[in-house]
């Protein structure tokens, strides 16, 4: 009998990881919103869709994959977006399932915990406060210099965060949140911690057996932050192999791993580097794939993709571990932005370069290969210019994940 993988995907994405696991002869079982099924879901490699209904909780997931464990054996539990992760980890604990703990799985998830765990392991990060004890956050607000950033502890990418410049405008946001009278947005909720201009790396990587086995080392153009709450083009491309940023980083990134004691995965870790000092400090690190086609990226410049990579960690064996892929050092980049067009036309863009253009309502996008860093760089500042000019349009930022 093939083995059973369970996914929880609670937005599109994923395919190439079913993908991976039904080439490899496992019987692979989809869990997902009722809105999603008419999505372009890899189909051939499913077995099995379940669905939840729109408003569905954590628990409606769990009760979902219990139900699936009354009808056959389940072997592996994989939450696919970052919402799923611990969704994923609590119906491992529920149903004894080898796997990431939800206990484990929070010091990537609660940036409270993040903090506090990258903190005992001498990994650098903007000094933090949870928003609990008044006297812990006035002496917090007395001794760290403004400006300060409230974030809530457990949402994705730069939604809900709050720049504040003095003392009362935090204390007012605050109290804002309290007085909405959810648990949702109770202030205990937030972080509060030091804003540090500069600018924004990500390092994604393949951990094995506790070791970063391959990564990816790139740089934002504009700071996400930015991008979320002023609108414009963003952009990321794969850092030369040479620098001296990129030699720190993946220093920093293999620390912080191993002092999150992350076992087997893949990793998306965002740091930041201050105009300030120059020191890299971090901004997050989550245990899936990182959004924005930065697995496409990749996968361009180096020859591997994220999603498979991850699927082969989950269903190796004994019998059939994992092995490393080749592994290329080219570059790659890619432009990206809200569009002002249903299905914007990019067939007057012609460049050699290139090599996948993202087809998503009302977004445009561009991936670019080639081997030489200098180009893509080039082709990043023509074609944000390009977008800005053609498509691009900007929206309110969105203060949670789920209004988007």
């Amino acid at each position: 009998m093939k083995k059973h993988i369970v996914c929880i995907a609670s937005f599109f994405k994923g395919n190439e990881f079913f993908e991976e696991c039904y080439e490899h002869d496992w019987q692979v079982t989809l869990v997902t919103r009722e809105s999603l099924l008419d999505e372009a879901w890899a189909w051939t490699s499913l077995s099995d869709v379940k669905f939840v209904r729109e408003d569905a909780t954590a628990e409606d997931y769990i009760r979902a994959v219990t139900n699936l464990a009354g009808t056959q054996k389940i072997e592996k539990i994989v939450g696919i977006d970052e919402f799923d992760v611990l969704t994923a980890a609590k119906a491992r604990d529920h149903l004894q399932i080898e796997g990431m703990s939800s206990s484990f799985a929070l010091r990537f998830r609660d940036k409270l915990r993040m903090r506090r765990t990258a903190w005992d392991a001498k990994i650098p990060c903007p000094e933090f406060v949870g928003a609990f004890y008044p006297k812990d956050i006035e002496d917090f607000l007395e001794t760290i210099p403004a400006p300060w950033i409230i974030k809530p502890r457990t949402e994705v990418n730069a939604h809900g965060i709050r720049k504040c410049f003095t003392r009362d405008e935090v204390w007012q946001t605050l109290n804002d949140f309290d007085a909405r009278n959810t648990w949702r947005d109770h202030p205990s909720q937030f972080l509060i911690e030091r804003f540090i201009e500069g600018k924004v790396f990500h390092v994604d990587s393949v951990v094995e057996n506790g070791k970063v086995v391959a990564s990816g080392v790139s740089k934002y153009g504009m700071p996400p932050l930015k991008v979320s709450h002023q609108g414009g083009v963003f952009t990321t491309s794969v850092l030369p192999y040479k620098s001296k940023e990129r030699r720190e980083l993946e220093k920093l990134n293999k620390q912080l791993l191993k002092g999150f004691e992350y076992e087997r995965g893949v990793s998306h870790a965002e740091f930041l580097q201050s105009e300030a000092d120059g020191k890299f400090y971090l901004l997050e690190v989550a245990a899936r794939v990182g959004g924005a086609y930065i697995a496409d990226v990749l996968e361009q410049a180096s020859g591997f993709n994220l999603w498979r990579e991850w699927a082969k960690l989950e269903i190796a064996t004994k019998e059939n571990p994992y092995t490393l892929p080749k592994i290329r050092r080219d570059y790659a980049g890619i432009a990206l932005c809200l569009a002002n067009q249903e299905k914007p036309d990019t067939s007057a863009y012609t460049d050699s370069e290139i090599v996948y253009r993202i087809m998503k309502p009302r977004h445009v996008g561009l991936i670019f290969y080639s081997e030489r860093r200098e180009r893509v760089d080039e082709l990043l500042q023509v074609y944000t210019s390009k977008f800005e000019n053609d498509f691009l349009t900007v929206v309110p930022t969105k203060e949670r994940y789920d209004d988007l």
